[in-house]
């Protein structure tokens, strides 16, 4: 979803589940959760916090306010960003069930449709948050998706040292297209047919790196950006893939 400089992904399952990763950085993702759940459901079964950034968690404190969230999922890490405090405290009072969680793990979507967590690992150290992001991976309907949070080049090492399978049709690419991230063995691995960037217009980080939209073309993935497309919608048809763009 467009939500400016920042991460909010919903996905919506066949059997009427539905889950957001990440919440952006403003109550902008209300109003695109509005516009692209069903009229009237007011219901989402899981969020997944993948890093407790700004620009990340600040919009699930309106979430988790104007909607019934039965579940948050959290990376293995504490911080004392404001947003983030506010997030454990409301999510409390609202009796939100918050739990912690590393690879492996897997979250069950109806048949045929899951969710596994690939990143990080019970043995994983952090430098900064960004290399603590939850990375999953969904696989639904023979559509696959790679989810990355804001990992960088160190993590996605960590997570090719372990010859895990990563290749997807889609990936959401890491960390708004900077250039810290993206290397090109993990590109490969990943091997997507069409890259998101959810990315802010002309945003003060220079997002996304030229040298990482050149990488993917190189790996001959369509390119589809928040920032010039508005909100993306990926959907499965008669066993063909297609994407709706907003603009």
């Amino acid at each position: 979803m467009d939500v400016g400089q920042g991460d909010a992904i919903l996905i919506e399952t066949s059997k009427g589940r539905n889950i957001l990763i990440d919440g952006g950085p403003d109550r902008r993702v209300v109003r695109e959760l509005s516009e692209n759940l069903d009229f009237g459901e007011k219901t989402l079964d899981l969020v997944i916090l993948t890093h407790p950034h700004a620009d990340h968690v600040t919009g699930l404190n309106s979430v988790v306010e104007r909607f019934n969230v039965k579940r948050i999922l959290l990376p293995p890490v504490q911080s004392q960003a404001p947003a983030f405090k506010h997030l454990m405290d409301i999510s409390g009072k609202q009796g939100v069930v918050v739990a912690t969680t590393t690879a492996p793990f897997s979250v069950e979507m109806g048949a045929g449709c899951g969710l596994d967590v690939l990143y990080p690992f019970p043995d994983s150290e952090f430098e900064n948050l960004n290399n603590a992001s939850l990375v999953s991976r969904l696989q639904c309907s023979g559509l696959s998706f790679l989810f990355t949070g804001d990992i960088e080049k160190e993590a996605e090492e960590r997570i090719l040292s372990r010859d895990i399978d990563l290749e997807s049709d889609i990936l959401k690419v890491s960390h708004h297209g900077s250039d810290s991230s993206s290397g090109r063995g993990f590109l490969r691995a990943v091997s997507p047919e069409a890259a998101v960037i959810p990315v802010g217009e002309d945003n003060d980080s220079g997002h996304p790196s030229l040298r990482v939209i050149r990488k993917l073309q190189r790996e001959g993935a369509r390119i589809l950006r928040t920032d010039e497309h508005g909100t993306i919608t990926i959907t499965k048809e008669e066993g063909e893939w297609r994407v709706v763009r907003e603009n």
